[in-house]
């Protein structure tokens, strides 16, 4: 794309020493490090890092241009703009030929259930014959039986993100379902992306380090619905306590779908069961009624199977073969994925109180009677403080034994981690605190019975354990296994 084709379709405050509109650009970087001849260098302002201070870096590896908020005292090409952070969405989504317009956008945002709910959408539209791309935490896939690709963040930088739409339209793949997280929206990633259809599965208590107040995190939530227009479509959680919050913010004209348990909805679920197969319920949609057998477990699997059959309601897909499809699902890595049997030890990837809860509760529920439930876990350093007593409260009422260790402790001591988790327990003397995360689940192991359920809880899917000064290997179902299966 030409340098002089770009700048016509921004709102800059002024161009210094650009004298050649004719540069061809030949890609989009805000990592000075990654520049490449011929790529325009973005620089980004963060919580951190300021991108202003490497252009002289961007430069000599080959940018012929930088986006700046300011002007430098650097002898190239510079557009000046108000927020490089809300421009580079736009830029981004220009230099790929505004690639999401040629396409049908889902957006699936919510504090849980988020990635097992775009992993179900996308199982049904192939169930329909219809191609669609997968986008969120596990990283990216073209097909469900895909390996997944780059996991860096649930929502890229608009960048990756543009330039992954872009290969989704090379590829003749017409749908595409995404995770979608507060940052992103607030942090305008996903800016200048055409979303058709919004998906809410709920909205708890996490990452109040960043948006500070649980109103904050709703109001970067509904950004998503906001945005939709006639045509569209938005699924809510009608059981959630922000349900009409979400709906206030969705205009006339976008077609509106409700789920829920306990009250009335568009997609309901009633006589709901578990059993160590997982979970049954009636499925009633306008009306109509669907015995449904899933082989995932857990009130949280009801809510995320329902969330995608009212996705499915809104696509014109047909109700029961929907349901029979998912039936099959047996759910997504490390998202309450039993790991090993006698005992049973599940790995989940719950790291908020409302995700230990659903868990715990999910895990109870298959817990034999006089067998324990025994629950591992810890909370992340360097993130919202105020739900790690909380955690331990939740953790200390609904297990039979706990055991408090290290989640990603980041640059954060892991005991002052573990002294907050304990601020929540109204007793602290059948608590085993065990830092070391391997440790602790062989802590389990000595304590755990044949007919025992052991809860590994907070880093699912993830394989490493991030640290003060390194990021080591660990992933919770090897370490389980292990030892476990090793012993």
């Amino acid at each position: 794309m030409r340098l002089g084709n770009l700048i016509k379709e921004l709102d800059f405050i002024e161009l210094v020493g650009i004298e050649d509109y004719d540069e061809e650009i030949e890609g989009i970087k805000y990592n000075s490090k990654r520049v490449e001849p011929g790529d325009l260098f973005i620089c980004l302002t963060g919580e951190h890092v300021d991108g202003h201070e490497y252009a002289e870096e961007a430069l000599a590896n080959g940018a012929v241009a930088c986006v700046v908020e300011r002007r430098l005292s650097v002898d190239a090409p510079q557009i000046v703009v108000s927020s490089t952070e809300e421009m580079i969405a736009k830029i981004s989504s220009e230099f790929f030929a505004n690639p999401s317009r040629k396409l049908n956008m889902i957006g699936v945002t919510g504090t849980n259930g988020k990635t097992t709910v775009t992993h179900l959408i996308q199982k049904l539209y192939e169930a329909f014959e219809q191609k669609c791309a997968l986008i969120g935490t596990l990283g990216h896939k073209f097909f469900s039986d895909d390996e997944y690709r780059d996991a860096k963040h649930t929502t890229p930088q608009a960048p990756e993100l543009q330039e992954l739409l872009w290969n989704i339209n090379e590829k003749c793949i017409d749908n595409v379902v995404m995770e979608v997280s507060s940052h992103s929206l607030v942090q305008h990633r996903v800016d200048y992306v055409d979303f058709n259809g919004a998906v809410l599965t709920n909205l708890t208590q996490d990452h109040l380090d960043f948006h500070i107040t649980m109103n904050n995190y709703f109001k970067a939530k509904a950004m998503l619905f906001s945005e939709l227009v006639t045509g569209d479509f938005a699924v809510i959680n009608n059981d959630d306590e922000y349900a009409d919050k979400f709906k206030e913010v969705i205009s006339t004209g976008v077609n509106t779908y409700t789920y829920g348990v306990t009250g009335k909805a568009d997609v309901m679920a009633k006589d709901i069961s578990f059993d160590n197969d997982g979970a049954s319920f009636t499925c009633i949609v306008k009306g109509k009624e669907y015995k449904t057998n899933l082989s995932m477990n857990g009130m949280f699997s009801v809510y995320n199977v329902l969330a995608a059959i009212t996705t499915a309601l809104a696509l014109g897909f047909d109700i029961e073969k929907s349901i029979r499809v998912l039936e099959k699902i047996p759910g997504v890595a490390g998202r309450f994925e039993v790991v090993v049997t006698k005992p049973t030890v599940i790995v989940d990837y719950a790291h908020t109180p409302d995700g230990l809860e659903n868990v715990l509760n999910a895990a109870r529920e298959i817990t034999s009677e006089g067998a324990k439930l025994i629950c591992i876990f810890g909370c992340g350093g360097d993130r919202d403080a105020t739900k790690r007593p909380k955690m331990g409260a939740i953790a200390e009422k609904f297990a039979d034994k706990v055991i408090v260790t290290s989640d990603n402790p980041r640059s954060e001591n892991p005991q002052q981690i573990i002294t907050d988790i304990l601020a929540g327990f109204k007793s602290v003397n059948e608590v085993i605190v065990e830092p070391d995360r391997e440790l602790a689940i062989k802590e389990a192991y000595k304590l755990a019975n044949a007919n025992d359920v052991v809860l590994v809880a907070g880093k699912g899917h993830e394989d490493y354990q991030i640290l003060a000064d390194e990021t080591i290997h660990f992933d919770d179902r090897e370490k389980v296994r292990e030892i476990f299966y090793g012993n």
